[in-house]
C-alpha cells in the first residue's frame, strides 16, 4: 500500500523486504516502519543524490486482515431456507394501495378479448382448412385456452371482482369450456396456496417423500418423471389427484372438500358434464376429425401449457430450494420458494401469470397489477426474490430448466423439517 502511495507521488517504488512475514494482527499489532539506508556510496551511483537514496518505505503489513461485521455478512452464502428478516405485513405495506383494487369491467374486457380471439381463430382455421395453417392454429388456440384458464383461475381467487356471483358465473363459463370443474379445482387450488412448500400438505406439484417414491410402481415413476408424460398430467390429476393422495375433483364426497362445499362441487361437475355432452354432439354435427382439429388438439396444447407453467413456478431453479415440514413451515416461507418466470410474448397473452411470487403470497391482487406490485416488493424481498431470466419471443430457454429438473428433482428425505430434492440415479438413464 505504501509503495502504491509513493508511486502516485511520482516516486518509483522499490521491492519490499520483510524479515519475517506477519500473518495476523495478534503476532504484530503495530506496523514496523523502517528506512533502508543506501549501501553504495553516492560516487559509484553516477547520479544525483536523489537517485542514490532508497526512498522506498518498507511497511510490515499483515497478510490477512479481520473483516468488519458487514463484510462478513456479505460474504456468507445466502440460505434460502432461513427465516426471512421481514413478514407479510412488510411486503404488503410496500405494495401501492391501488394494486389491490379489482375492476370488474377491466376483468370482463379481458374475457371479451380472449373469447373473441378463440372464436376468430376457430373460424379462420375452419374456413381455410389447410394443413399449412393447422399447426399454427393448434399452438395459438391451445395458448388461448390456457389464457381462458388463467382468467377462470382469477375468478377462483376472487381477484376477478368483489362480486362472488360474477366470479362464479364467469369462472364456470371459462373453465367448463375447457373441461375444468370450476369449484372442484378452485377448492383444491386454495389448498395449494394455503400449504405451498409443505411436503405433506401441499396439493399439487409437491415433492414425494422418499418412502412413497420408492414404493411407486415403475410405470408410475416413468409417467411422473419422464417427458413428455408429466406435461399431460392435468386431466388425470383432476380425476385421481397426485400419488400418495386420494379423491377426485368431480366427487363431492372426496376428502378434498368440506361437507358445506358439496353443492358447489355438484354444480361444477354438472357444468363439466354439460360441456362434455356438447362436444359429443358436435362430433356428430361436424365430424370427429374436424372436432379433433378444432378442439381436441388445442385442448392438449392447453394441458401442456398448464403443466409446463405450473411446474416451473415451483421447481427447476438453478439453486436448490427448500421444502418444509412441521414448525419450520410457514405461509410466508413456503410462498417465497415460488418462482417468477419470463415467457416473452406469452406474458401478456396469459395475463402475466409468470409473475408468480407476489400472486402466491397475495392471490387477491388482480393479474393486471402483479408486475407493478412485484417491482414495489422487490426491495423488501431482497435475495428471497429470484429474478427470472429474460426470455426471447418464446420461452424456449425454460425447456432446459424443465429437462434438468425432471432428471434431478425426484423425492425428498423422510426425515427433517427443511429438506431438498434428491435424484434417483436409476431413473432417466443416470448411474449411481
Amino acid at each position: 500500500m505504501a509503495s502504491w502511495v509513493l508511486s502516485q507521488c511520482g516516486i518509483k517504488p522499490l521491492p519490499r523486504f520483510y524479515p519475517k512475514p506477519t500473518t495476523s494482527f495478534s503476532s504484530n499489532p503495530t506496523p514496523t516502519l523502517r528506512f533502508n539506508p543506501p549501501t553504495t556510496p553516492p560516487s559509484s551511483r553516477n547520479g544525483s543524490l536523489a537517485r542514490t537514496r532508497n526512498w522506498a518505505l518498507n511497511v510490515a503489513t499483515p497478510l490477512t486482515t479481520l473483516k468488519s461485521p458487514s463484510e462478513e455478512e456479505h460474504t456468507k452464502r445466502f440460505d434460502p431456507g432461513a427465516p426471512p428478516p421481514f413478514n407479510l405485513a412488510d411486503i404488503r405495506a410496500a405494495i401501492p394501495k391501488h394494486c389491490w383494487v379489482k375492476n370488474p369491467w377491466r376483468s370482463m374486457s379481458y374475457v371479451a378479448r380472449d373469447v373473441a380471439v378463440v372464436f376468430g381463430l376457430a373460424a379462420v382455421a375452419a374456413y381455410f382448412n389447410s394443413w399449412l395453417l393447422w399447426p399454427l392454429y393448434w399452438f395459438a388456440q391451445g395458448t388461448m385456452f390456457w389464457a381462458l384458464f388463467v382468467l377462470g383461475h382469477d375468478c377462483g381467487h376472487g381477484s376477478f371482482s368483489n362480486d362472488q356471483r360474477l366470479n362464479s358465473v364467469a369462472g364456470h363459463l371459462l373453465h367448463s369450456s375447457i373441461l375444468v370443474p370450476y369449484h372442484g379445482w378452485r377448492i383444491s387450488h386454495r389448498t395449494h396456496h394455503q400449504n405451498h412448500g409443505h411436503v405433506e400438505n401441499d396439493e399439487s406439484w409437491h415433492p414425494l417423500p422418499e418412502s412413497i417414491y420408492k414404493n411407486l410402481e415403475k410405470t408410475t415413476q416413468i409417467f411422473r418423471f419422464t417427458l413428455p408424460f408429466p406435461m399431460l398430467a392435468y386431466p388425470f390429476y383432476l380425476w385421481s389427484r397426485s400419488p400418495g393422495k386420494k379423491g377426485s375433483h368431480y366427487d363431492p364426497d372426496s376428502d378434498l372438500f368440506l361437507p358445506k362445499e358439496k353443492k358447489d362441487v355438484l354444480t361444477s361437475t354438472a357444468c363439466w358434464t354439460a360441456m362434455a355432452a356438447l362436444l359429443v354432439c358436435l362430433n356428430f354435427v361436424i365430424g370427429p376429425i374436424q372436432m379433433l382439429k378444432l378442439y381436441g388438439i388445442p385442448y392438449w396444447i392447453f394441458v401442456m401449457w398448464l403443466d409446463f407453467v405450473t411446474y416451473l413456478h415451483h421447481h427447476g431453479h438453478e439453486d436448490k430450494l427448500p421444502w418444509y415440514r412441521g414448525k419450520a413451515w410457514s405461509y410466508l416461507r413456503g410462498g417465497l420458494t415460488t418462482l417468477d418466470r419470463d415467457y416473452g410474448w406469452i406474458n401478456n397473452i396469459h395475463h402475466d401469470i409468470g409473475t408468480h411470487v407476489i400472486h402466491h403470497l397475495f392471490p387477491q391482487i388482480p393479474h393486471y397489477h402483479l408486475v407493478e406490485a412485484t417491482e414495489a416488493a422487490k426491495p423488501v424481498l431482497g435475495e428471497y426474490y429470484r429474478e427470472p431470466k429474460n426470455s426471447g419471443p418464446l420461452p424456449l430457454h425454460l425447456l432446459g430448466s424443465l429437462v434438468k429438473s425432471m432428471k434431478q428433482d425426484h423425492f425428498v428425505s423422510d426425515i427433517g423439517d427443511v429438506v431438498y430434492y434428491e435424484a434417483d440415479p436409476k431413473l432417466n438413464g443416470q448411474r449411481s
